[in-house]
């Protein structure tokens, strides 16, 4: 009898399954829920407004992805639910919620339901940047080493800016909420009936380190006297590293999904980070990208660095063994997507219709046609603030060289190239400070669909880059980890470098720069630097004063 693994990505506006052959790692089904919801940025589903930089969630979305998408693949795939022996889930972060003892969100309940803060804060939720501020004010005041793992800022992406958020702006949710935890280990825990924490979204981001653990209570307390015993009463101690299993299918479980009770599920992971082993990096010096309407970089090394802007290094953080590290950019995908929507004429979107295609193809078509330089163009990639190397997402976007001449397309291909400029930056930083990148991969949509704008991050990089071979790398990440936590007695595996060398893949053909073009790339990624470092490092804080200028406009 044929044996299957299942892997749950949760992402920022769908939920997707897929159920893959643990003999070969062919993806027999795959099945995609759109949340119902989507984000909420504005109001709350009563209409309860929402403030500037919000980002809240669904958890019904989450439970509803279980509900639809585990059938789906199971009976397109022609399976029994007998044959499926583990189940792995990955999930977009930082990306939290507060819940009752029991793992009921607070949203659910009746009193809590109209406060925002009672809902899940999206990873790009950013209206905590006031603590983050503050946070990284008294650690630095204290001197606390952690820092200088986190690149020398904790974002306001992450739990802890986001919990201190909830009780600076509504203490009694705070008070309410008998633990804060990842969306990740709330879904393991509708799973399998109990709560579990993972180490991999602990370690990246909730300042969780191996040999340390968590910062002093006398820390907590510094940031507010209400958080001294937050890891104890509110976080947990007990954290259990990636790879391992987290229990069970419940009955409860059983019926929600279709799958036996009694089958593995795996601690949670990040997307991001599990994405690593389904393309096959088990060893140091590669990076992979994974490039959707963010990206993320993550990155295998020998030794633990101090890296300026990075999001995090933790020991065994993505594969036992190494230390990972990870970096990001916060806007990729909603770059393109924030020009097509508001920036492109008519008579382009006239054109696209009369042909057939879509916008992002007609614009990609004619930016194709242009020769790098030709345009007198270059962007910041700061649409959605700025992750790494700056760590501040109060940054925002510049596009320097415009005429009167300037088309659409010029535009459309300057904000490409931003990207990869910012993923250069990466790379030189982690190559600067003693981390070598050797090899490059990508991963995401972007990279599955779009081979011009690989082709340009092949050029602005001047490296080789190779392709993900499958277009839903985080779910196949999360089903080989799924495959672990079932073991080899099951039919799985026992380790994750046992899993890659059977189901891991990559595409049969790469991008290899153009030597010219990488020539006049790096002219204008110099151009890229000066504007990065004047207007990131403090040479004008314009943007920071016309946010303030907004944000007063607005109350």
């Amino acid at each position: 009898m044929s044996r299957y693994s299942i892997g749950v990505d949760f992402g920022t506006l769908s939920g997707r399954t897929v159920l893959v052959d643990v003999s070969n790692g062919e993806e027999i089904a795959v099945s995609v829920f759109e949340y119902k919801h989507g984000v909420m940025d504005k109001e709350l589903p009563d209409g309860t407004p929402l403030g500037a930089d919000w980002a809240l969630q669904h958890p019904q979305d989450y439970l509803d992805v279980f509900m639809y998408t585990i059938p789906d693949v199971m009976q397109k795939g022609s399976v029994s639910a007998d044959q499926i022996i583990g189940v792995g889930i990955d999930f977009t972060a930082c990306t939290i919620l507060p819940v009752k003892a029991d793992g009921t969100p607070l949203c659910f309940m009746n009193e809590f339901c109209r406060r925002p803060n009672a809902w899940v804060k999206l990873w790009k939720h950013h209206a905590a940047q006031d603590e983050a501020n503050m946070l990284n004010a008294v650690a630095e005041k204290r001197g606390e080493k952690f820092l200088r793992r986190y690149g020398g800022k904790i974002s306001s992406e992450w739990m802890i800016p986001k919990i201190w958020q909830t009780l600076d702006e509504d203490p009694d949710i705070y008070y309410a909420a008998d633990r804060f935890l990842e969306g990740a280990d709330w879904v393991v825990w509708q799973l399998t009936g109990r709560e579990t924490r993972n180490t991999c979204t602990a370690g990246y981001k909730a300042i969780w380190h191996k040999g340390e653990g968590y910062p002093s209570d006398e820390f907590f307390k510094d940031l507010h006297p209400a958080m001294e015993h937050l890891v104890d009463r509110k976080l947990s101690r007990s954290l259990l590293p990636v790879g391992t299993k987290a229990g069970s299918i419940t009955p409860l479980a059983a019926r929600l999904t279709g799958l036996k009770e009694g089958t593995a599920v795996a601690v949670g992971n990040v997307d991001a980070h599990v994405s690593v082993p389904a393309v096959g990096i088990t060893s140091a010096g590669k990076m992979l990208a994974i490039m959707g309407t963010s990206t993320c970089h993550m990155l295998l090394g020998e030794t633990e660095k101090e890296v300026p802007g990075m999001c995090g290094v933790a020991e065994d953080g993505i594969i036992e063994g190494f230390f990972g590290y990870e970096a990001g950019q916060s806007c990729v995908g909603d770059h393109f997507q924030w020009f097509v929507e508001n920036c492109t004429p008519s008579e382009y979107k006239a054109e696209a219709d009369a042909r057939g295609i879509g916008t992002h193809a007609l614009l990609t078509e004619k930016a194709s046609a242009l020769k790098p330089g030709s345009s007198g163009l270059v962007a910041l990639d700061w649409w959605n603030g700025n992750r790494s190397v700056l760590v501040d997402v109060d940054l925002t976007g510049v596009i320097v060289g415009m005429t009167l001449a300037t088309k659409p397309e010029e535009i459309y291909r300057a904000l490409i190239e931003a990207t990869a400029y910012g993923t250069r930056m990466i790379i030189d930083t982690f190559e600067e400070n003693g981390v070598p990148v050797s090899e490059f991969y990508a991963a995401g949509g972007i990279a599955e669909k779009n081979p011009f704008v690989m082709q340009i991050y092949a050029d602005v990089l001047g490296r080789e880059i190779k392709i993900s071979g499958s277009p839903q790398a985080p779910a196949l990440g999360s089903a080989m980890f799924g495959a672990v936590a079932a073991g080899k007695m099951a039919g799985g595996f026992d380790t994750i470098q046992e899993a890659a060398k059977i189901m891991a893949k990559v595409k049969n053909y790469t991008f290899r720069h153009n030597p010219e073009n990488t020539a006049i790339y790096d002219r204008l990624y110099r151009e890229y630097r000066l504007l990065h470092d004047h207007f990131g490092r403090g040479g004008n804080d314009v943007m920071k004063r016309l946010k303030q200028i907004k944000k007063e406009a607005r109350q």
